[in-house]
Parts: structure tokens; sequence; C-alpha cells
């Protein structure tokens, strides 16, 4: 089969497609047929070695497809199922395996392109808005990247929950995207002080949280924008690392808090990944989620995806197809 592969930390030019054995799943997992896979920037962390890996690698985790076998003991799919996962073992190829209780069904109405697109992104949203943080009517919320693909996604849930959506962006373009997915003060970062804007937008009170997937470039404004016993939530780092921080700063700025969350923490069980996932996907096959999909890329060319992410060029999700 084909596959995108890694033999160390590198630039997104050294991805190779590679011809590699089929997996063969072992006991508790299943084979996938792989149509469509899911480009994250965690994908780009283990590429680059900002993440540890074990090298060679092929490389991603999220895909979509049909279930082509399974290993001992599985009896929670089976061979012709429609299946998406954000636990595969490197998801950039024509099959991946990955433990089958880590799979969730793809319900009729989301094609694989769209659950693949939104699967990791649309739970990361989900957890954000509804668990970590969970918004309520009449709140104010900070979006930074609001027309990225978490970010659209979050102006999306955080409209439908009621509250008041502030967002960045980096341009007249992705403002007006972040907008339209339910932003009620679109912000160009390029050209506008965002603490500023989302101070003139709350009376000087700030909003109850931000959801912050740069990090670096815009930390210390995020916690400017809080107001009193706000919650700072550092989901990223797309601009690099947040340096140390003294936590009397949070205090200092109104009894602050900071959470730095992951997903897997918040789909630790096969009953809470179930739940999670099928809030989202079936909010996608009622088309109360749009999934906007930037581009879907030929596998062979998958470096051209990681290019894209790096350079901040995509407005939603790139996808890659076998």
């Amino acid at each position: 089969m084909k596959a995108i592969r890694v033999s160390e930390a590198c630039n997104a030019d050294e991805m190779r497609l590679e011809d590699i054995p089929v997996p063969e799943p072992k006991a508790g997992e299943a084979l996938v047929r792989i149509e469509a896979a899911g480009v994250n920037f965690i994908d780009v962390y283990y590429r680059s070695g900002t993440y540890p890996g074990a090298y060679p690698m092929t490389l991603g985790m999220e895909a979509a497809g049909r279930v082509e076998k399974t290993g001992t003991g599985v009896t929670s799919v089976k061979p012709g199922d429609r299946v998406a996962s954000i636990s595969f073992t490197g998801s950039y190829a024509e099959y991946a395996v990955a433990p089958a209780e880590k799979l969730v069904p793809v319900p009729e109405g989301v094609s694989a392109t769209q659950a693949a697109a939104v699967l990791l992104q649309g739970m990361t949203a989900h957890y954000l808005a509804h668990s970590t943080y969970p918004l309520r009517k009449g709140q104010a919320c900070l979006v930074h990247a609001g027309a990225g693909g978490v970010g659209l996604l979050l102006c999306q849930m955080g409209r439908r929950i009621g509250a008041r959506v502030f967002a960045t962006a980096g341009s007249p373009e992705k403002v007006a995207l972040a907008r339209a997915a339910g932003a009620e003060v679109a912000i160009d970062y390029t050209k506008d002080d965002f603490v500023a804007a989302v101070k003139k937008g709350t009376d000087g009170r700030g909003v109850s949280v931000v959801y912050d997937s740069v990090g670096k470039t815009t930390f210390d404004g995020s916690l400017d924008c809080l107001e009193p016993r706000g919650t700072m939530v550092l989901f990223g780092q797309s601009s690099g690392s947040v340096p140390p921080i003294d936590p009397q700063i949070l205090n200092k700025k109104g009894s602050l808090f900071l959470t730095r969350p992951t997903l897997f923490h918040y789909t630790a069980t096969r009953e809470e990944l179930l739940e999670r996932s099928s809030a989202v996907l079936d909010a996608v096959a009622r088309r109360e989620l749009d999934v906007k999909v930037f581009r879907e890329i030929p596998l062979a060319e998958a470096a051209e995806s990681h290019r894209l992410l790096e350079g901040r060029k995509t407005t939603g999700k790139i996808v890659l197809v076998p």
C-alpha cells in the first residue's frame, strides 16, 4: 500500500510517499480502508520533532473509511462498517489500524470526507464549549483563529448556545468567515488591537473565557481580555510555546483560571468518546453544523498540506484522499 512516511524529524519537503506492507490488525484492533484522512497541526508537531515519536513513522491519526478486517476479540465493529477515528496508527495511507474501541460509527448523511474533516476538530470544539468551560447563553467568549478548523466550529457552537462570540482572524477574508460562522465581533488582529476591541465590545468588563490555540503571540493579550475570575483555555500553540508563567499574574489580573486541556482526556472512556463523537457527527448529519473543507489533496501531495498549515494559509480543514 501507499503511505506518507518520515524517517526522522524533518521539514515538509522530506515527507515521502512509500510502498509498505498493509498492516495486520492485532487482538482488539481493526484494519480500515482509508477513504479520507484529516490533516491536523499535531501531525506537523510529530513530523517536525516538536512531539517525540518513533521513527520511521507513517504520519496521521485521523481518518474515515470502511472496516476491512478485525483482529481477535473485536465485537464493536465488523467488516463493511463505516467508521472514523482520531486514533489511527498512521492515517496518511491507503489502510491503517486502530483500536476497535476507538472507532466511532459514521451516520448516514455524513460523507467520509466530512467525517475525516470534523471528528478531531469537532470533538475538540465540543469539549471546549461544553466541558472545559461550559458556555451559557448570554456569556461572552473570545475565540482565537476564528477562521481555522476548530475556530469555525467553536463560533458555530457558541452561536447555537446563545453566547456572544468574539473572534480573531488574520485577514479580511478570514474575518468574514468567522463572522459568517457566528462571531458577533470578528477582529483582524493584523490591523486592530484585539484586547481593545474586546474591552470595547464588553463595556470594559472582558469575556468570561478565552479559547486560545495560537499560544505565544496571543497569550498575554488573552489574559487581558478576561473578566475577573475568567478562564483562560490554552489548547494549542500554533505560534510557539508559551513561556513559563508566574501564577501571581493570574491573581493580579483578576483571580483568573488557566487550563491546558487536550482532547484525549475528554474522550478517555468508550462511553464519552461515543457521546461526544455522536453529538458532533449527528449535528453534521442534521446540517446544524457546517463543515468547511478548505481543500482535498491527493495523498501523494501530503507535503503541500503541511506547508499550508504552517503558513497559516488555511480556512477550515485539509483532507488527504488516497
